[in-house]
């Protein structure tokens, strides 16, 4: 046999070597994502099932916003866990430190809608603030039309509709309590 032939053929049964190696890894990898998608699923179910209860009526943004962000990190660490399975751990350990540094830059550069995502979902759960309630914020006086996770809306006695950040609106608010609301003081 030439030399060429022998590398070739050295190189053929090399390359029918690795792949008769790698079929226990890709099989194991196929049965992990088959249960891990089954557990996901139900995983996302439950959640999903819970905040239901949980967020009803104008706030089921909170709860939607909470699925997806468990969605997300639940289907990356599957997608991490992958790849290990499959023999490519350094791959996996490369790509969730590139993800971290990438979500790190992202978050830096979207920190003020973060911030109004936030305020916005304690805005959701406050009890004192709520659509058609009067409240006074930022020295808009008004009544809440609309509480979104980013932005509220306050229409004010003049007939103009304000939209305001929710970070805007969270650190300071005050709501206007009806006569008929305060309690009497006692002697």
């Amino acid at each position: 046999m030439t030399p060429i032939g022998s590398l070739i053929a050295g190189s053929l049964a090399d390359f029918v070597d690795g792949i008769v190696a790698a079929i226990p890894r890709i099989l194991s990898g196929i049965v992990f994502l088959a249960l891990a998608y089954v557990a996901v699923r139900v995983v996302l179910a439950v959640v999903r099932s819970s905040v239901e209860r949980m967020y009803v009526g104008d706030r089921e943004l909170v709860g939607d916003l909470l699925v997806t962000i468990l969605a997300v990190f639940l289907w990356f660490g599957v997608a991490l866990t992958f790849l290990k399975v499959v023999g490519m751990g350094e791959i996996a350990a490369s790509l969730g430190t590139a993800i971290g540094f990438i979500a790190l830059g992202v978050s830096y550069a979207l920190s003020e809608m973060i911030e109004d995502t936030v305020a916005g979902v304690y805005l959701l759960r406050d009890p004192d603030f709520n659509v058609g309630y009067r409240v006074e914020a930022k020295g808009v006086t008004g009544t809440v039309a609309a509480i979104e996770l980013r932005k509220t809306r306050i229409d004010t006695d003049g007939g103009d509709r304000i939209v305001m950040a929710n970070r805007e609106i969270e650190s300071r608010w005050t709501h206007d309590v009806p006569d008929a609301e305060v309690a009497p003081e006692e002697d």
